[in-house]
Parts: C-alpha cells; sequence; structure tokens
C-alpha cells in the first residue's frame, strides 16, 4: 500500500529524523583538513552578491545552520530522494537576494526562488564510514539525471558547486549545540 511507498528519513548524528521545521549545520562525518560545515562566501570575481555556498576552511567551524523544505508535500520530515529547497535562514541580507539556494553557473549560490519542480535539491544516502549516518546533497533539473554537489578549489576557497566527486555531509541539529550560543548573529564571509 502506500506506506510502503514512503522514502526513508534523512537521520542526524544523534539518530533522529531531520525536521523541516529545525536547522541543522551539514559537517563532514570526520574532523580533519578537510574543513567544517558550510558557510557563506563571496563570489569568483570578487564581489559579495550573490553569496557563493563554500566550507568553511577549519574543521572547528560549524558554519550557517541550513534547513530544507520539501518542494511537493507538507511531509515534517526530511526523506531521502524528495525534491527540497535549502535554506540559510540565518543568512545575512546584505544582498537582495532570498537565502535559498540554487545552482548558478554550475556553482551553489543564495538566490534561489523555492519551490521549484525543474531545479531542486535532493538528499541521498552516500555511507563513507559505516557507522555514521552520512549523506551527498544532489542537484537534480528538469527531467535531466541528477548531480553530485562537490568541492571547486579556487584562491584557498573551497566552493560548493556540481561535481563528478560529492562531498559527504553529516547533519547536527543546531539546537543542540552549544557552540551555537557564542557564535549565534556572527557571521564569517570566506
Amino acid at each position: 500500500g502506500a506506506a510502503d511507498d514512503v522514502l526513508d528519513p534523512v537521520l542526524d548524528i544523534a539518530g533522529e529524523k531531520l525536521q523541516t521545521n529545525a536547522s541543522y549545520y551539514a559537517l563532514p562525518p570526520i574532523w580533519g583538513p578537510w574543513g567544517g560545515g558550510l558557510g557563506l562566501g563571496r563570489n569568483w570575481n570578487g564581489s559579495i552578491c550573490p553569496f557563493h555556498v563554500v566550507r568553511s576552511p577549519s574543521d572547528l567551524e560549524n558554519g550557517l545552520p541550513v534547513s530544507f523544505s520539501p518542494i511537493l508535500d507538507e511531509d515534517t520530515v526530511v526523506r531521502l530522494s524528495t525534491d527540497i529547497d535549502i535554506k540559510f535562514p540565518g543568512a545575512p541580507r546584505i544582498c537582495s537576494d532570498l537565502p535559498i539556494w540554487q545552482i548558478s553557473d554550475s556553482f551553489v549560490t543564495l538566490g534561489g526562488d523555492g519551490g521549484s519542480i525543474i531545479d531542486r535539491f535532493r538528499i541521498e544516502k552516500y555511507n563513507v564510514f559505516p557507522a555514521i549516518p552520512s549523506y551527498k546533497l544532489v542537484f537534480c533539473k528538469a527531467r535531466m539525471t541528477c548531480q553530485n554537489i562537490g568541492i571547486s578549489a579556487k584562491n584557498g576557497i573551497s566552493y560548493l558547486a556540481i561535481s563528478d566527486e560529492p562531498i559527504a555531509v553529516v547533519f547536527r541539529n543546531a539546537q543542540d549545540s552549544q557552540i551555537r550560543k557564542i557564535t549565534a548573529g556572527h557571521y564569517k564571509i570566506y
């Protein structure tokens, strides 16, 4: 029946289902030289707007929390392989763009409209380490095959972009984080 068709939920590192009304840090599965969470970067030509989505250079940085909204249904749980909008709810409004992710010239930038069934993101399972629920982000355009979101490095900055090689992420509930209290309201732009 219909209940059997429900897709598996995406889990955070505590094993809890990702909720659409919560925010999460998207972090590398293990600490190390890969960097930290996701944040904002100026674009390739050095101007600030539109913001690009980048990986923080330090594994001590959680970056900005992300939130997820299903495009086609009212589900309160974020599920695998489901069309979603991704946004940085706390992004500073320096640019007029909405803090919704989009793809612009293969790069992940802010400024998406949201709610598009043509341009959308999904979370897919990507088990790099068996014990940790890790995932990859993909971008799907119209009826074309979904493409991995990976890293494109320039000038020492790790930009999120369409790539053959995906980056692995785990999700940590931002509300549960002690670090949030210290870094709330303080944004780095790389």
